[in-house]
């Protein structure tokens, strides 16, 4: 087909075909073929997952300041909950859920324009330059992406237990308030 003789670059047999050795002829497998991009892959999934955790981390971060601020400024009406009666367990446990609920409603309001800009992404895909020619692969004009409905409800799963964990930690504080210091508003 290319003019090279006793050379062959692919062959497809039936299912359960067992390859038998012949003089002359090298058998390189699949993975023997595709190692140089099976190992381009495993790289970006490793840079992949340290920018999804770096991602992840200033999230839960700003998470975390935004509940310490909300307790901050909450200190009378958290006064008012454990002189009312509310144990601070209960309290505590009110909070973690505001949190947790938070969460959710963003993963809500994410999703109103996530989904479109996945749909839209996944039909028309990502418009390669053509300088990829020079990486020494043979990379198609356009690469569609694909999401799984397994990795879309990891991701949301890790998210929100990942927050509702976060929002507990400064919630712990309330455990430790004077509930007539903190009815005044005034910190300990």
């Amino acid at each position: 087909m290319t003019g090279l003789e006793d050379q062959a670059t692919l062959l497809v047999a039936e299912e359960g075909y067992e390859q038998a050795s012949l003089n002359g002829w090298t058998f390189k497998s699949q993975d023997d073929l595709l190692e140089n991009i099976d190992a381009i892959i495993q790289s970006k999934k490793a840079s992949g997952a340290i920018m999804y955790g770096l991602l992840l981390s200033i999230a839960l971060l700003a998470i975390f300041d935004t509940q310490v601020l909300s307790i901050f400024r909450r200190q009378k009406e958290i006064g008012t909950y454990i002189a009312l009666g509310m144990t601070r367990l209960q309290v505590m446990a009110l909070f973690t859920i505001e949190g947790g609920v938070n969460s959710l409603l963003a993963t809500i309001v994410g999703s109103l324009y996530g989904i479109p800009l996945l749909l839209y992404l996944s039909n028309t895909g990502f418009a390669m330059p053509e300088a990829t020619d020079s990486y020494g692969l043979s990379i198609a004009e356009r690469i569609y992406p694909a999401y799984s409905f397994a990795l879309i409800l990891g991701t949301i799963a890790l998210v929100v237990i990942s927050a509702t964990i976060v929002s507990f930690l400064p919630s712990r504080k309330i455990a430790k308030m004077n509930p007539t210091l903190a009815l005044k508003g005034k910190l300990q």
